[in-house]
């Protein structure tokens, strides 16, 4: 059973308002990063990754079970961005110092080739169509099938396949370009 959905049951039919913290707890970082992959700046995507929540506390929608928890949450969430981004239409960037914190046990050398490839990588994404962003987001950095990224797409597994196909070989273009041998990532 999906924890997401139980704790969301949880809130919503009998008013347990730890259930909303517990899902907020462990989707939080998550959706900030998938709707960061969408607006292009994290700061817009933490914003809209609290609204997505407000959205859970005050309307409650009803989850249909079609798929997992953190499927229909994130589909709530691109609802939210588009709907952010067709009253902005702006297009900023996501900072690459909000990306993430090194580990501490790695040598300081390891550490900044490691971050160095990260840069390359986000700098090389940006450059991609939002879709072709947004389906490698969901697929290898969110980790969700193909049938999960469609559902959250609005799009058929088979056009998330062929979209996937293109992203990556459009993101593999863009890392040629900037002379980084991806075969070591």
């Amino acid at each position: 059973m999906d924890n997401g959905a139980s704790s969301y049951r949880r809130f919503r039919d009998n008013g347990d308002e730890s259930g909303l913290v517990e899902i907020i707890r462990d989707y939080k970082d998550g959706l900030i990063l998938y709707l960061a992959s969408i607006v292009g700046n994290i700061r817009t995507a933490e914003e809209l990754a609290e609204d997505t929540f407000v959205l859970l506390g005050t309307k409650k929608p009803r989850d249909k079970g079609k798929g997992s928890f953190r499927t229909w949450l994130y589909t709530i969430g691109r609802n939210v961005a588009i709907d952010h981004i067709r009253k902005y239409r702006k297009n900023s960037e996501v900072s690459i110092d909000d990306i993430e914190l090194v580990s501490e046990e790695e040598s300081v050398e390891a550490a900044y080739i490691r971050q160095e490839r990260k840069i390359i990588v986000h700098r090389a994404m940006r450059k991609l169509s939002p879709e072709y962003r947004q389906v490698l987001w969901l697929v290898y950095f969110e980790e969700l099938s193909n049938k999960e990224a469609a559902g959250i797409m609005k799009k058929s597994v088979r056009s998330v396949e062929s979209l996937l196909y293109r992203a990556k070989k459009s993101l593999r273009s863009q890392l040629e370009m900037e002379g980084f041998d991806y075969e070591k990532l």
